[in-house]
């Protein structure tokens, strides 16, 4: 587990009593319902941009408070135990392939603004059903980048977007040249398919940036699975301390006690991992690809039997909409996939072991 040190404690304290009070799941609830084009609840984001959470790894001198992505994974980790609906997720490691990018316009331009929650950007990776960097058709000449997106969170209304192509990152602004189709998902968030047709384009580094920002993406994902995967184990084990059945409490069953066992010890497991890719990200260890595939692959894992296992152990009521196991269940289903699945990083952190 990581050690904290006193701001840290305190953000993660002000997010979990902000999450709890003002982001309730029946807040997401009501999202769904209403359905904004956004797939966020836009008075909710200003709130977090206020509180500085935006500006989490942006430097001081673009008006963030570079706390570190641990910072950011502590916070995204319990607004994910509520499913609340931010883009924060995609903006950290957007805002970072800017401000490590070799464009000092683009630096004076956007960061602060995305720091103070005013501007929302995401990246633009993938171009096919499966994560994959390798063969991008996406391709950028004379400043105009064209290529298509196939899945990208926060698509359907982020202002900026860090584009991958073949050779490298580029940061493309959300109007000239930039078309949109929303992609209806199982977990009812934002994602859509993006096209760009000669959008101009500002080129911030080489394909080495891409792989550090998708990493960086990839453990802030984590965080929040950590985050679901917490909860999802809290509220099912509270459950069977309460419900009867046989005349008896279900935690009192044995086999029951065992699958909760189970859980708690890959949720340990989880956590190690997930919080040790964070901390090689500030600390800018040479291994932290292999840190980042580790915990994903292990997040993935545990987040869908900690999930399977809340809509089962809930029986029949787990599997209706009026509760919310369901939520946890799709959500995760679209996390795991998200760059890239558990099978996709142990084949990875293999590869980079000489495997």
């Amino acid at each position: 587990m990581a050690v904290l040190n006193d701001e840290q404690v305190m953000l993660r304290d002000m997010a979990r009593e902000w999450a709890d009070n003002e982001q309730p799941v029946t807040a997401f609830r009501k999202l769904r319902a209403a359905a904004p084009t956004e797939g966020y609840d836009r008075e909710a984001w200003g709130t977090i941009g206020q509180m500085g959470w935006a500006g989490i790894v942006v430097p001081e001198e673009h008006g963030g408070s570079a706390f570190g992505y641990l910072s950011l994974g502590l916070v995204v980790e319990q607004l994910g135990r509520n499913l609340v609906a931010t883009p924060l997720a995609s903006v950290g490691p957007a805002a970072t392939a800017i401000a490590v990018g070799s464009d000092e316009n683009a630096k004076a331009e956007w960061l602060p603004r995305i720091a103070g929650g005013e501007v929302v950007a995401t990246l633009a990776v993938d171009e096919g059903p499966h994560h994959s960097l390798e063969n991008l058709r996406t391709r950028a000449e004379g400043g105009r980048l064209t290529g298509v997106k196939a899945f990208v969170a926060e698509g359907d209304s982020a202002a900026l977007f860090v584009v991958a192509a073949a050779d490298g990152l580029y940061l493309v602004a959300g109007d000239e040249g930039v078309t949109r189709s929303p992609r209806a998902m199982a977990d009812h968030r934002s994602h859509a398919e993006v096209r760009f047709e000669s959008a101009p384009a500002m080129r911030l580094g080489g394909p080495e940036l891409t792989a550090a920002v998708v990493d960086r993406a990839t453990a802030v994902i984590c965080a929040e699975m950590l985050g679901m995967a917490e909860q999802a184990f809290g509220v099912t084990n509270d459950y069977l301390k309460t419900r009867v059945q046989f005349g008896q409490k279900l935690s009192t069953f044995q086999a029951l006690q065992h699958r909760m066992a189970k859980q708690l010890t890959e949720l340990e497991l989880m956590r190690s991992t997930v919080e040790a890719a964070l901390e090689a990200i500030d600390a800018g260890r040479s291994d932290l690809d292999q840190a980042v595939s580790l915990a994903k692959a292990g997040a993935g894992e545990t987040l869908k039997l900690v999930s399977r296992e809340m809509v089962q152990l809930h029986g029949g009521v787990g599997m209706t909409d009026e509760y919310d196991a369901g939520f946890y269940l799709k959500r995760s289903a679209v996390l795991e996939a998200m760059w890239g699945n558990a099978a996709h990083h142990r084949e990875r952190f293999a590869r980079l072991n000489g495997y």
